[in-house]
């Protein structure tokens, strides 16, 4: 991949980047890949300075003007396009009799509409007023441009400058450009560091079997995926407990307890537990796309050891030394590893389970109360695990989705009622305990 810049500005596709086109092309006339957030902003906010603020961050983040057409030999470039910038759109219901009920319906209707990606205004904001005191704030762009950090970043920076023009706070440092991180992206490519990626994930996949592939474009997403969540928040304490005991991250030991469940637990006909499970990288530590809003998620094969008979604190020793060659190497993007491992131009990996835990701050508006809500994060293969937090493991929820006909009604059940308990019994677990023990739990 070489992000060269062409005439008019134009820019070549990261190898993520790619898959999205060819997903795109692929589904004409779905939205299958849009992202959304939406964030409750209620207190004595200043509506001059919240409008303006908003203005301020879509000006701010290029990927929201971002265009997109056939290159040179067919390959597709982008190019920011301040034409493109999105509009903030104000609507005030305050008269309405259900202000948040058709605030919502207008919402879900945007979200149904499939995005145009060649002519601009994939990207989106909008500032509802629903009472006097409160306001929705929405934003929704697309996958080929958009991951869950990035959008974390967009809410922070939109908090920053709210909290600069509302009350005078610092005003801070605006994004770094979308072309400096493709730039940088180019330059690991042609790293070292990127070439001895490429033998660690050779490595792996020689010694073990390959995970399933499928067809690009053969996808059918289902309209209506099972779906739960649960409240975790009553285990936060006690996370943040056991990850000390342990000597982890509690982002860490919440993926390694979910690993061993998925490993027991089959999520599909045939399957007596996961032996693969894919793990979502933001790859953005020391990298200048800690500053860019930006589609930099990579994703990643992790194939799980049977540890059953084992202690737990030896276990999870074991996939925490795991989980950290895997994330020293994680920056090699899934694409070059399929490559590598044999798979068509035409083929791709089946991202499924994927196990995914985001532990990110909420922004702070000033004299509000603030809370973010995902509308829209893009389909799943198959079975997805997800856990949201704030950096703390405070407001954790859990939240599961499932193809139907890969995942059948009583499976998903038995993950949903049973894998918060076993989590539950985990985290009061001593390090001896052994982990065959605490897989007994009752679904």
């Amino acid at each position: 991949m070489e992000p060269t810049t062409q005439g008019g500005g134009w820019l070549y596709l990261t190898p993520g980047q790619l898959d999205f086109w060819e997903e795109y092309l692929a589904h004409p006339g779905q939205p299958v890949s849009t992202v959304a957030h939406l964030t409750r902003i209620e207190g004595g906010a200043d509506p001059a300075a919240l409008v303006r603020a908003l203005q301020r961050v879509a000006a701010e983040t290029d990927v929201l003007s971002l265009r997109f057409a056939p290159g040179p030999g067919g390959r597709p470039a982008q190019r920011v396009d301040p034409a493109a910038r999105p509009v903030l759109r104000q609507i005030d219901l305050r008269g309405d009799p259900d202000p948040e009920g058709r605030a919502r319906a207008l919402m879900a209707r945007d979200l149904a509409r499939p995005l145009d990606l060649g002519g601009g205004g994939a990207g989106a904001m909008w500032l509802v007023r629903t009472g006097p005191r409160a306001w929705l704030w929405y934003c929704r762009g697309h996958h080929i441009f958009l991951d869950g950090y990035a959008m974390a970043l967009i809410e922070r920076r939109a908090a920053q400058l709210y909290a600069h023009l509302a009350c005078g706070a610092p005003e801070g440092q605006p994004f770094a450009r979308f072309a400096d991180y493709l730039a940088e992206e180019a330059g690991y490519a042609a790293s070292d560091r990127n070439a001895a990626a490429r033998d660690f994930w050779r490595g792996r996949l020689a010694s073990a079997p390959l995970p399933p592939r499928i067809r690009k474009g053969s996808e059918d997403y289902p309209a209506h995926p099972r779906s739960a969540t649960a409240d975790l928040s009553h285990l936060a304490g006690r996370l943040r407990d056991a990850a000390l005991r342990h000597d982890l991250g509690w982002p860490d030991l919440l993926i390694a307890l979910a690993a061993l469940w998925l490993r027991r637990n089959g999520t599909g006909p045939g399957t007596d537990g996961e032996r693969i499970l894919w793990l979502p990288l933001m790859g953005r530590m020391g990298s200048v796309s800690a500053r860019v809003p930006a589609m930099v998620l990579n994703i990643v094969p992790w194939h799980l050891p049977e540890a059953r008979q084992a202690p737990l604190a030896e276990t999870l020793a074991g996939l925490a030394a795991d989980l950290k060659a895997i994330r020293r190497h994680g920056r090699c993007r899934i694409e070059r590893i399929a490559a590598d491992a044999g798979l068509a131009a035409n083929e791709r990996f089946f991202f499924s389970p994927l196990l995914n835990v985001m532990p990110f701050d909420p922004a702070v508006f000033p004299g509000c109360d603030t809370r973010r809500e995902v509308l829209a994060a893009g389909p799943g293969d198959g079975f997805n695990v997800t856990v949201t937090a704030d950096s703390r493991g405070g407001a954790m929820m859990l939240h599961l989705e499932a193809d139907p006909a890969l995942t059948d009604a009583a499976c998903f059940s038995r993950h949903a009622a049973g894998l918060p308990r076993f989590l539950g019994a985990a985290l009061e677990a001593s390090g001896g305990t052994l982990v065959a023990d605490l897989l007994a739990v009752p679904a």
